[in-house]
């Protein structure tokens, strides 16, 4: 099974994906991405998604060497961070990708932040895996994606989200917000990945969201091909 990862970044659904079982990942990212652990493209993911569609093999993949597809568009435009730091104008990522993820016609998710204009068939919290942050995420499905079972959302009491003096509330156990460039120091516990650099961490999923979807997702596409 081979999955296309979108937006990829450094690589955190990638991760997730391969524990869950799939044979390889390819990643897509407009930007380089050094740290990335597994195959990777740079390109425009809109201009690879449309070349898989039109089948023109311009960065030497076909749309049948995928089977399903996972995208992260820039979440910028759609977190309370906005008020802060103003917009960048992605947003309208979103709504491209799926109209593409839509026309080719495999399995997909798409992941964003909460308040992104998405529907929600799944959240995921840090928690729900035992990490230290929150980081909540939004996650549609495609019908072909199957249903993924929805987790107990409990935050653990008494254990506060610290946005400053991260490293004496680390060592205080105390959980963290990982936003900016918060150091490699939290990125083993707090999000379960050792290989990307601090500001690569500020932008990742943690690769136990995607594998718990992954696993689902590989089980739905074993009893489609075997149906």
């Amino acid at each position: 099974m081979r999955k296309l990862d979108l937006y990829s970044c450094a690589g955190g659904a990638a991760k997730g994906y391969k524990l869950a079982g799939y044979d390889e990942v390819v990643g897509v990212d407009l930007f380089p991405q050094k740290n990335y652990p597994f195959t990777f493209v740079q390109a425009d993911a809109l201009e690879f998604m449309d070349s898989l569609l039109a089948d023109d093999g311009r960065f030497g993949y076909q749309l049948g060497d995928f089977d399903s597809i996972h995208g992260s568009p820039p979440c910028h435009d759609h977190t309370p961070l906005t008020a802060v730091a103003g917009v960048d104008g992605t947003a309208w990522l979103l709504a491209a990708t799926r109209e593409r993820f839509i026309a080719s016609g495999l399995p997909w998710v798409i992941e964003n932040v909460p308040g992104a204009p998405m529907r929600t068939d799944l959240l995921l919290c840090g928690h729900m895996f035992g990490l230290r942050t929150q980081r909540h995420r939004w996650f549609e499905l495609s019908p072909r994606a199957g249903i993924v079972p929805p987790l107990p959302h409990v935050h653990r009491p008494g254990v506060k989200t610290a946005t400053k003096q991260r490293r004496q509330r680390w060592d205080e156990g105390w959980d963290v917000s990982v936003t900016g460039d918060v150091g490699v120091y939290v990125g083993p516990e707090a999000l379960g990945i050792d290989w990307m650099t601090g500001n690569e961490l500020s932008q990742a999923i943690p690769p136990a969201y995607t594998r718990y979807i992954g696993e689902f997702l590989l089980d739905t596409l074993s009893a489609e091909a075997a149906a």
